[in-house]
């Protein structure tokens, strides 16, 4: 899906344990196109149950997430919520988690939520943008329309702005989604001035 990279970092395990580079500069560079900027790191531990999301940030100037389970495991569903686009709608699953140490990069824009799928899990991410409650973009992640592949659990835990969520489609009717073009614009934007710093530095 555009706007969204699953990471599969190189494991090297020996007798103490394992290690591994959760995010590689250049590597991210490479894929994307341009550096990330992290203005702030988040952490979040959920019990089996739980379902965080949808959630997204408005441009300008919106926020990307670089996502890792450092601990149990996720189903993190990222979900096409920009006008325009020509997945407008569709969603991706992957799971991230100690296991195969997977991370997922998702542009501006782009929203997800997510799930445990053992009894506990840590979800840390970095973020491109501080934390702005008037900037957040909700959609309820129960949407009988999108139907997402939630884990079979007795019971639901989800924040009360999660609960009042709108669907999908009231959100559009709102107008409070991102546009596509403005998407693809803040990507190019990035992707200029990361051009303009590399030639005033070579």
């Amino acid at each position: 899906m555009d706007g969204a990279f699953l990471i599969k970092p190189e494991i090297f395990p020996d007798a103490r344990g394992e290690f591994l580079e959760v995010f590689s500069e250049p590597a991210f560079r490479e894929a994307v196109g341009h550096p990330l900027r992290v203005a702030q790191v988040n952490c979040s531990r959920s019990r089996r149950g739980t379902i965080r999301g949808i959630h997204a940030f408005s441009l300008p100037p919106g926020q990307s997430r670089y996502i890792t389970c450092p601990h149990g495991e996720i189903l993190d569903i990222v979900v096409d919520i920009r006008v325009g686009s020509p997945t407008f709608g569709e969603w991706e699953a992957v799971r991230l988690g100690d296991g195969n140490r997977h991370g997922l990069y998702l542009a501006e824009g782009q929203a997800h939520a997510f799930a445990p799928l053992t009894e506990e899990a840590t979800v840390v991410y970095l973020v491109s943008s501080t934390y702005a409650p008037h900037k957040e973009i909700l959609v309820d992640p129960l949407d009988p329309e999108l139907a997402l592949p939630w884990p079979p659990e007795s019971e639901r835990l989800l924040s009360t702005k999660d609960r009042g969520a709108p669907s999908l489609r009231e959100a559009r009717e709102r107008g409070v989604l991102p546009r596509y073009a403005d998407c693809r614009a803040r990507h190019e934007e990035l992707c200029g001035e990361a051009d303009a710093l590399a030639g005033r530095h070579a």
